[in-house]
């Protein structure tokens, strides 16, 4: 199987054209950074009957997620730069809805892509008990689930010890997304995120955005105006508008090609 290495901020999967199979497994043993190709997850690529392409995504843990704003990314530069499409203005179907990108192209190459996130909906502040302790967060949808917790430091937040508990937490049946927010100024964020099934990740797009929704419902941050997330990986720039819809732009970059007989 072919497979193609990116990454959007430290946030790298393993990219596949075509239609999957047993795309659990085959998540569960490439993912594996010791005795796979070592990633985040994959991404499968294909043709859409309602969008230019379709991706589906799965977690390190086999899991599917529904959004992922970093991958959706790199899915905007895999296929303009394998030369499936000549367009710079893409839809793509993901399992959260169709989502917008518009590419910025240097020297034949995407090196920057804008993605329409779609609605960010925060939910009022909610108080939990996690291993014992009160925990506060704010619950947030950007398609898929989002707990976000403010906290003082985001370099010290308790991202591997909250971060698994809130996650499998009895309030989210499904699970949840987990990110721990350091409010800079009105205009930046520090932002860490524990990610539903594949645990510490350098970044997340989607809890990006939902960090920018909770600040924006907070009074923290102004909505229609950029807002710098600085994840673990580098910065991405998030505009949330008045009605609650985010545009999020941030890079990607392929890694390696590869060959796997793993599966």
């Amino acid at each position: 199987m072919h497979f193609t290495k990116m990454h959007g901020l430290g946030n790298d999967y393993l990219y596949v054209y075509g239609e999957p199979e047993n795309p659990e497994e085959r998540s569960r043993i490439l993912s594996d950074r010791h005795f796979g190709v070592g990633s985040d997850g994959m991404v499968w690529i294909a043709p859409s009957e309602i969008a230019d392409f379709q991706m589906r995504i799965f977690n390190a843990d086999g899991s599917e997620a529904k959004m992922c704003g970093n991958g959706i990314r790199c899915v905007g530069k895999y296929v303009y730069d394998k030369g499936y499409t000549e367009k710079t203005h893409l839809t793509i179907e993901t399992l959260s809805g169709i989502r917008t990108l518009e590419l910025s192209v240097e020297s034949g190459r995407v090196v920057r892509v804008s993605v329409d996130m779609g609605q960010v909906a925060a939910e009022p502040e909610r108080s939990l008990i996690a291993g014992g302790q009160p925990v506060s967060g704010i619950p947030v949808s950007v398609g898929n689930p989002h707990f976000v917790c403010f906290v003082e430091d985001g370099e010290t937040a308790p991202l591997t010890t909250l971060g698994p508990l809130l996650e499998k937490h009895e309030a989210f049946p499904g699970g949840v997304n987990v990110e721990f927010v350091q409010v800079l100024s009105p205009t930046e964020l520090r932002m860490r995120v524990w990610e539903r099934g594949s645990g510490v990740t350098m970044a997340c797009g989607t809890g990006a955005c939902a960090s920018v929704g909770a600040a924006v419902s907070q009074g923290f941050c102004p909505a229609g105006v950029p807002i710098q997330v600085h994840l673990d990986g580098g910065t991405l720039e998030i505009v949330l508008d008045a009605d609650g819809r985010a545009v999020m732009t941030g890079p990607a970059a392929t890694i390696c090609e590869g060959e796997t007989e793993l599966c």
